[in-house]
């Protein structure tokens, strides 16, 4: 019962912002060290409910993401560095709230590692670039991977360039 009480919480938190990529505008994406960013440089450059799902491993509330309907072809980056995680084809609605996807567009552009918190096991998937909390990857998705990658929205930009 305290598990479930705890995710709940989680789920009554502040509202999902829009995510922003204003801070990867100023900077080459590819020349930062993004790993040896510390906690106050993203309180500078994310909105609060981005530092708290992504540099701090929150939880955005199921079904506040605008990128749950989020349709057409195109890339979907990590809002913390830019890195290129999903792309549109393995989207799928697994119908839990949170964008889900089959696969990874690479199997270095994310990370992943043992979870164990709130009593349960699951599987940590974090941004191979600057290893920002994404979300969790389950064994219950679609052919042809069998994964569902699902995704906490606040952690996604969609790539204006491929939509």
């Amino acid at each position: 019962m305290i598990p479930f009480l705890m995710t709940l919480a989680c789920f009554n938190a502040a509202a999902t912002e829009t995510p922003s990529a204003d801070h990867l505008k100023t900077v080459d994406a590819e020349t930062v060290d993004w790993k040896a960013k510390e906690l106050p440089y993203w309180k500078e450059v994310l909105s609060d409910e981005q530092v708290r799902v992504c540099r701090q491993a929150g939880t955005e509330r199921p079904w506040s993401s605008p990128l749950n309907e989020a349709k057409g072809s195109g890339a979907y980056t990590c809002s913390s560095c830019g890195l290129a995680l999903f792309d549109q084809d393995a989207k799928f609605d697994s119908g839990t709230g949170w964008p889900s996807f089959t696969a990874p567009v690479a199997d270095e552009a994310v990370s992943l590692h043992s979870d164990i918190a709130f009593g349960m096991t699951r599987t940590e998937v974090k941004c191979g670039r600057c290893d920002a909390h994404l979300g969790h990857v389950f064994n219950d998705g679609p052919a042809p991977t069998g994964k569902r990658y699902c995704i906490n929205g606040v952690c996604l930009l969609k790539d204006p360039s491929t939509q």
